[in-house]
């Protein structure tokens, strides 16, 4: 069975990643015009930063709007994992970044260029940061609300603009202000190093929603908590669970007494199914009856674990 997802679900995330496009688009061009004057490494790998967030978030609303379209034909699960494929496109753009702003770093180092007008992308940069903390500041709601893969990834990509923007800043400060050459470049390494870390932990996340990854060990515990809190079933196994966007899946075998008549089961595991609706909102659960003693994979204990076991106590 399923709850019906949240209604506002799409609304939220398409602001979101609306929210997202505006914020790259002001950030991109006082970028442009900042790197133009300063001729700053730091500030051009801020730029090349802000100009793939713009890309990605692009990706984003893309994502998020097709990944809202309900189940069809082909998708009988719906088209959640779409958020899980912006991501990793997301991640390649972020590599692809790093390595160019590594590269031009590694030029300016050597060659000894110097920057310029520093008091006009320090106040460019001050703009971005105050930009980027109101948008982020929606996004963590609409998170809170959605729980998107490909929000959540924006969201790492913008909080890391935050430290990227004041690296911007110190080094201009090092480099033009107090004429310490070098400083600039060396800033501009550091921000390639900080967009590869980025992109790997944005990257891990979408990996384990497509390679569907079991839920963390507490929530599957808190599943057949809710299942062990009704009578009537005397062992649960074979559990299985996975998420696809915002939805939650989970499949599990159920002991049942065999002379129970098929409309007392039903009822039984109707009381269950709306209990774990109230607990997971949004789940599709997949359960299948077994008579009491059954084994179906003899000394397959992935299978055949009893999970009632693995509680302390049962309820």
């Amino acid at each position: 069975m399923r709850q019906n997802t949240p209604p506002d679900r799409a609304l939220l995330t398409r602001s979101a990643a609306i929210a997202s496009i505006t914020v790259a688009l002001l950030l991109v061009a006082l970028k442009a015009w900042a790197s133009w004057r300063t001729g700053s490494t730091a500030m051009l790998g801020s730029l090349a930063d802000s100009t793939l967030d713009l890309l990605a978030s692009g990706i984003t609303l893309f994502a998020v709007w097709f990944a809202s379209k309900p189940a069809d034909h082909n998708h009988r699960f719906g088209h959640g994992k779409a958020e899980a494929v912006a991501a990793m496109v997301q991640v390649m753009l972020i590599a692809v970044s790093a390595a160019g702003i590594a590269l031009r770093a590694g030029e300016h180092l050597l060659g000894g260029q110097e920057v310029e007008a520093a008091g006009e992308g320090i106040a460019v940069s001050v703009i971005a940061i105050l930009a980027t903390f109101g948008l982020l500041a929606w996004q963590r709601y609409v998170i809170s609300r959605t729980r998107s893969v490909a929000i959540r990834a924006d969201f790492a990509h913008y909080q890391s603009d935050l430290l990227l923007n004041l690296a911007v800043i110190a080094a201009l400060v090092l480099d033009d202000l107090l004429g310490l050459n070098g400083a600039d470049p060396i800033f501009g390494l550091l921000i390639a190093v900080w967009l590869v870390r980025s992109a790997w932990r944005a990257g891990s996340e979408a990996i384990e929603h497509l390679m569907d990854a079991e839920w963390p060990e507490d929530k599957r515990r808190r599943l057949v908590e809710v299942v062990a809190r009704h009578d009537g079933f005397s062992r649960l196994h074979d559990l299985r669970t996975r998420t696809a966007g915002d939805i939650d899946i989970a499949q599990f075998h159920i002991e049942m007494d065999p002379d129970l008549t098929v409309r007392e089961a039903h009822d039984m595991l109707e009381r269950v199914e709306n209990d774990l609706e109230q607990t997971f909102p949004g789940l599709e659960l997949f359960v299948h009856i077994d008579p009491r003693g059954q084994i179906d994979a003899p000394g397959n204990t992935l299978v055949e674990a009893n999970e009632f076991e693995k509680l302390e106590k049962r309820p």
